[in-house]
């Protein structure tokens, strides 16, 4: 049977935590547009349930909790995240006698671990409430998309099932947030793969993995006020891996392992006993905690190639895709929530701007082309950098400079509301590209240097919450800036990163004099045309950015 048909103003295809986002944010920004969501699963989604995207950082945090005023929500049902914490642990089981990155108290800026199932109940709910029509077990059957060409007016038509029942709806946008299923992306031919070939595996067990107890070292204990590392996003690194430990509301532990192919193929992990003999030989801690509680397993899955771009994901025809629909990079520093609210800004803007009558052609180009910007200089975080993960030399270094490099650039334009400022982004068009050329020159002087690295793994916390400019450069974030300061403040960032580029570089040929270096010498000239004197001042204090406390056992 066909129903009638019924117009709207934007159909979301998938009520996951992309679509409802969205969904949630253009209410927010005009409570009288008409939003539907086509979902296919059923409702409610079950806790604990089987999505990668629970530990959140600082963008996505934000977005929650001040952008969609879901505050309350995270802090009464979610967890509060320690940070995240690496393990120089592979084959060992003395963690306190390895090498430990991470904070000892928190930092300024919150960020949590998300149960997926609560929150996008929660989600769900919220959307409903603020007069979203959410239509769960729905699945998309058909897709028409108009062009301008068609006239401004044309709508697209999307049809659907919902049990027996066939229905067509006219919408003048539609969004993609269907995940992996990429409709818009198939349709259109958009999907566009890139060089980054790693896979993951992820299960969860439905305990606590309490990694405080791991030792009963209490000197190693009190490193950290308070004495909860479990609350972390725990990493345990090795050359060309990484697992995670993430602790979920809802009381279970989520566990994943993300791998280089060529350093640890797939086929050694893509069981759960295969994985727990892999954990066994390469996280010896891990597994014995997880090897009593075999039977507590609620889940296993795995991605075999799990990164990918897409060619466009904004459209002056009235289409976006956002979420994993359009592309995804790594779960390494768990980027996903970011990219969904930088995302649906852009989309929620792109049709604020249609209602009020706009032309979208230069807009819808422009912020397409800035989120590539921003894939490509996030890819290049990840691209030929798995053999680094298990140096306890270089990583602690990767690390410093690539939060540096979030924090001070790409955070500062969400945390100031710039993402959509035009005029801002074309001010610093050329600290822009000289901050991604040198993030591009800086991974790779990191791969060059670990290849001749010592790799020493001392028994040393270095705590990254003692290195006073990296805890004033998050507590930034929260500053209220005009569009002066704001310009200023990424001309300093671009001269930080500068100075910081400068000791990686002094700091690794210490070691290794025949190690080529970085040719500093443009974004230098550039960086001091624009540096004001305030800048300037804190200059003293940069002698020695990298160091880090240094708590011995």
């Amino acid at each position: 049977m066909q129903n009638t048909l019924n117009h709207h103003d934007v159909v979301v295809l998938g009520g996951g935590l992309a679509g409802l986002t969205l969904a949630l944010q253009l209410k927010r920004r005009d409570p009288a547009i008409d939003v539907l969501v086509l979902e296919r699963r059923a409702a409610p989604a079950p806790e604990a349930i089987h999505k990668v995207g629970e530990s959140t950082v600082e963008i996505g945090a934000h977005y929650f909790s001040e952008v969609l005023g879901l505050k309350q929500h995270l802090q009464d049902k979610q967890l509060r995240k320690f940070g995240f914490r690496f393990f120089f642990s592979e084959g060992r089981r003395d963690l306190d006698q390895v090498t430990e990155i991470g904070p000892g108290r928190h930092l300024s800026m919150p960020s949590y671990q998300i149960d997926r199932g609560i929150f996008e109940n929660h989600l769900a709910e919220e959307a409903i409430a603020r007069g979203v029509r959410l239509v769960t077990g729905a699945t998309v059957r058909q897709l028409s998309l108009t062009e301008d060409a068609q006239g401004p007016q044309a709508p697209h038509e999307v049809s659907y099932t919902l049990g027996e029942q066939a229905h067509t709806v006219q919408a003048r946008w539609v969004v993609d947030a269907c995940g992996r299923a990429g409709l818009i992306k198939r349709k259109l031919d958009l999907a566009e793969p890139n060089d980054h070939a790693c896979h993951a595996v992820w299960f969860r067990i439905k305990d606590r993995i309490h990694l405080d107890a791991w030792s009963d070292n209490p000197a190693w204990q009190e490193r950290c006020t308070p004495q909860t590392r479990w609350l972390s996003t725990n990493h345990l690194v090795g050359a060309g891996y990484w697992v995670w430990l993430i602790p979920l509301s809802s009381g279970s532990h989520s566990i994943g392992i993300v791998a280089d192919p060529a350093i640890h193929p797939l086929e050694r992990m893509n069981t759960f006993e295969k994985a727990m003999n892999w954990l066994s030989e390469y996280q010896p801690l891990l597994f014995d905690a997880l090897d009593t509680r075999r039977d507590l397993l609620q889940d296993f899955a795995f991605f075999k190639r799990f990164s990918y771009g897409c060619k466009q994901v904004f459209s002056a025809d009235r289409w976006a895709l956002t979420g994993e629909a359009g592309l995804f990079i790594d779960p390494f520093y768990s980027p996903g929530s970011d990219f969904i609210a930088i995302g649906n800004t852009y989309i929620t803007e792109l049709i604020s701007l249609d209602r009020q009558g706009e032309r979208l052609r230069a807009r819808a180009s422009a912020f397409d082309q800035v989120f590539h910007s921003f894939y490509e200089g996030t890819l290049a975080l990840y691209l030929n950098q798995y053999p680094i993960f298990g140096d306890p030399e270089v990583l602690p270094v990767k690390v410093v400079w690539d939060y540096a490099y979030y924090w001070g650039v790409l955070a500062q334009f969400f945390f100031h509301d710039r993402l959509t400022d035009l005029s801002s982004l074309a001010a610093l068009r050329s600290e822009l590209n000289h901050c991604q050329q040198l993030n591009h020159s800086v991974q790779g002087f990191l791969r060059a240097w670990s290849v001749v690295s010592e790799k020493r793994n001392p028994a040393v916390m270095l705590d990254q919450a003692q290195m006073p400019w990296f805890a004033e450069l998050n507590r930034s974030l929260s500053d209220t800036l005009d569009t002066p300061s704001f310009l200023q403040r990424i001309r300093d960032a671009n001269a930080q990163l500068s100075r910081l580029a400068a000791e990686i570089v002094q700091r690794a040929q210490a070691d290794h004099p025949d190690l080529p270096g970085i040719d500093l010498a443009p974004l230098r000239r550039a960086s001091e045309a624009t540096r004001s004197a305030a800048s300037q001042a804190p200059e003293r204090g940069h002698e020695a950015m990298l160091h880090c406390a240094m708590a011995e056992p």
